[in-house]
């Protein structure tokens, strides 16, 4: 830490600052250089600071750290009196700014010191007041705050090092970007909302019933408008300095504004929704990016952080429950009814993180959608070529299906586009949709081994082709039958086994023709689609948790509602009635081009079995809680052909069998598969608890929660914040059925 730190400028961030280094327990010396002794002398009385000058030369013996928090139009001749006696600062001293544009400061740097000093660290906490002096310093202010730091490319690594230091002690966040790159974000997100604050509030107080006006602003205005009490100095000072990238960012404003305008004028409800839609759910979408959060939990007003689940053994498994919406049906409701013609209504929409995802990605893309209100949501179709392009990358948390569906679809398009993702999701192998697209004329780049981020050139003439599949998967297909709606001819695949046919289902139901014979699909280019109602139906892989919950309890009886039973996902009933679960199958009926039923399930001794290999992609996602089921069955269970479970969220076969080992049940695995055996014990435990690790993969963590119904001992599982992305509500219903589930936040290592 600092020996003696020289703050220049005691006004409200260079007083935060002081007492934000107190509150840290700062125990060296502060002094302070201001042109009002006043400031100094309050400074003093508070504790902020040790002493004080209104002249530098005064104040600057042997200072190890100069920050200098004055106005930017300031800067210049502070820096010019900061040369002339810089040499009786300590040898190895370091200077910082906090000044809000970064050229202007950097270009008096130049000026003044013929270069940008290697010992000046530039730099911009984003954080204020609208209250001024350092009688309003708050040693908070900089607590969970960013500072940006704007080095040089020769900028010592030892200072930049300890003006990290100096802000992290004070709580911040620390972020480094150029300072071109700085200017013009700031233009935006900062210098824009006060100038229109400022006309806002000006514009109003000069009409003649200003005072009615003011009288019944509500808190909403003056959210907004609080900014407008900012030192006005200051603000006049930051849009000179930073002229040009104000402007541009005024520009792209005044844009906006003048197409809201004229939607106003021709009564155009949709485009006004759009915008608002887009803006609203905007908001909280990029504030769960930049924290780093869940949108899911933003926009619901979950907990949010790491999460941790412990759950007690024993439990019950009675009642009747309905989880949530299919998620891959609820992905291309969305995706269709963007492109159809007309207004699609959907029902039991899955309001998950990855299914939000794809929503603000057709928002980003300007169509219009209402909701999702309690799995509700209207989407407002644009067409097949109504599609905007994006303002920037379009981003789908850890969606793979979002993201090679929109392969498909976004290759088509007339416009480039960006597809990206949250850290796991960048791991994931996009070559087996990238390469086929390439072969109907798509121009895509990847990463190294054809990872994200996907980098989509539009205007491509597309040309439909004959493809096989070299494995089974239903993401494949659906890319390329999606594609094939763009392409010149018919568009086939052929795959090697059955997978679900959502997308075929889902594109007769919206007038698309999609034909079938035997293990080939096609469809020709150039067609429509027509908005129509969708109701999607529970998710089976959501359902899998508590169907197997029963299955391993005894005494359990449970029914689930109006689940999906397409005939591709059902090897999780399949397999389980195999093993001898007493399940079956009411109130079959067909809903919107997908069969439906209620799922009754009641305890019966289960028993391990070879998992025949026509079975396996009928319920690769159900796997994970299918091995807690062979865990529980007497005898060995054997899969095999199942190396799609390796580039799953997380290598699925290694994190369940690393589980497996934790809570002591007997196992092999290979390279496509898992021999498991077995407790099979009708009464008490089969096998302990212990700590299991998620990986952040939902369904590891929801997985080894219904393992805990026949453990010996708790289990207690980590990182499973992610379960949101599939099954918002699982808590609540697993304690509605008799689990003994409680969560826990997690507090983030420093």
């Amino acid at each position: 830490m600092e020996s003696r730190i020289l703050i220049v400028g005691l006004g409200l961030i260079g007083g935060s600052l002081a007492a934000a280094l107190r509150a840290a327990g700062f125990q060296h010396t502060i002094l302070s250089c201001d042109p009002d002794s006043d400031e100094i002398a309050r400074g003093v009385e508070m504790g902020l600071i040790d002493g004080g000058a209104t002249e530098l030369t005064s104040v600057i013996e042997g200072a190890t750290l100069i920050v200098l928090a004055v106005p930017v139009l300031a800067m210049r001749s502070v820096m010019t009196e900061l040369a002339g006696c810089l040499a009786r600062a300590a040898p190895d001293v370091v200077i910082t700014d906090v000044g809000s544009t970064k050229a202007t400061i950097r270009d008096c740097a130049r000026e003044v010191f013929g270069q940008v000093p290697p010992n000046l660290v530039l730099g911009h906490p984003i954080a204020g007041s609208e209250k001024s002096g350092v009688v309003a310093a708050n040693p908070e202010l900089y607590v969970r705050h960013k500072v940006i730091l704007t080095p040089e490319p020769d900028t010592e690594a030892s200072a930049l090092a300890r003006v990290r230091t100096l802000w992290e002690a004070c709580g911040a966040e620390v972020l480094v970007m150029d300072v071109a790159r700085h200017d013009h974000v700031l233009a935006r997100t900062s210098h824009l909302p006060h100038l229109l604050a400022f006309s806002l509030v000006d514009t109003l107080a000069r009409q003649d019933e200003r005072m009615e006006i003011f009288r019944y602003a509500a808190g909403g205005f003056r959210d907004f408008t609080r900014i407008a009490g900012s030192d006005p100095v200051m603000w006049r000072d930051i849009f000179v300095a930073n002229r040009e990238a104000v402007l541009a960012s005024l520009d792209d404003f005044e844009a906006g504004l003048a197409r809201l305008r004229q939607a106003i004028e021709n009564s155009d409800g949709d485009a006004m929704l759009a915008t608002f839609d887009r803006a609203r759910h905007a908001r909280h979408y990029f504030e769960s990016l930049l924290n780093k959060t869940s949108y899911q939990a933003e926009y619901q007003m979950q907990q949010q952080g790491k999460l941790r689940y412990r759950v007690a053994p024993g439990g019950a498994v009675t009642g009747r429950i309905r989880v949530p919406g299919d998620k891959s049906i609820s992905h291309r409701s969305i995706m269709l009814g963007a492109l159809a013609e007309g207004v699609t209504e959907v029902k039991g929409f899955l309001e998950g993180e990855d299914s939000l995802a794809t929503l603000q990605a057709f928002r980003e893309m300007g169509v219009a959608i209402e909701g999702p209100h309690q799995g509700r949501v209207t989407v407002h179709g644009v067409g097949m070529h109504g599609l905007k392009a994006p303002s920037g990358p379009l981003y789908v948390g850890n969606a793979g299906t979002a993201m090679r569906l929109f392969a498909g679809l976004l290759a088509g398009q007339s416009f480039d586009t960006e597809l990206t993702g949250d850290a796991s999701l960048t791991k994931r192998p996009m070559g087996r949709v990238a390469d086929p697209l390439r072969l109907m004329g798509a121009e895509i780049d990847t990463v190294e081994g054809g990872r994200p981020p996907l980098r989509i050139h539009g205007g491509k003439a597309l040309k439909g082709i004959t493809y096989d599949m070299p494995m089974a998967s239903a993401q494949v297909k659906s890319c390329l039958l999606f594609a094939g709606l763009y392409a010149e001819g018919e568009t086939r695949v052929r795959e090697p086994a059955p997978t679900r046919d959502h997308t075929e289902r889902m594109l007769q139901g919206f007038g698309y023709e999609v034909h079938r014979k035997h293990d080939t699909c096609w469809l020709s280019g150039g067609g429509r689609l027509t908005a129509a109602p969708i109701d999607v139906p529970a998710d089976i892989s959501s359902a899998t948790f508590f169907l197997v919950a029963a299955a391993i309890t005894p005494g359990a009886d449970l029914v689930l509602e109006h689940v999906g039973i397409n005939p591709t996902r059902v090897g999780v009933i399949n397999i389980l009635q195999l093993m001898g679960a007493d399940l079956t199958l009411a109130n079959q009926r067909e809903v919107g081009g997908e069969p439906v039923a209620d799922l009754h399930i009641r305890y019966a001794p289960l028993t391990g079995i070879d998992i025949p290999v026509e079975q396996v992609p009928l319920a690769i996602d159900e796997f994970p809680a299918l091995f807690i089921a062979a865990a529980n069955a007497q005898g060995t269970t054997r899969l095999r052909g199942a190396e799609e479970l390796r580039v799953k969220e997380s290598d699925r076969l290694q994190a369940m069998a690393n589980g497996l080992t934790v809570i002591g049940v007997e196992h092999t695995l290979v390279e496509d598969g898992i021999d498991i055996l077995g407790g099979g014990r009708v009464q008490g435990h089969n096998y302990g608890g212990g700590r299991i690790d998620s990986l952040g993969d939902h369904r590891i963590a929801m997985s080894f929660a219904i393992a805990a119904l026949r453990a010996g001992d708790e289990i207690i599982i980590d990182d499973c914040a992610n379960v949101a992305t599939s099954f918002p509500g699982f808590i609540d219903l697993a304690r509605k059925v008799g689990l003994h589930l409680e969560e826990e936040a997690v507090e983030e290592e420093a």
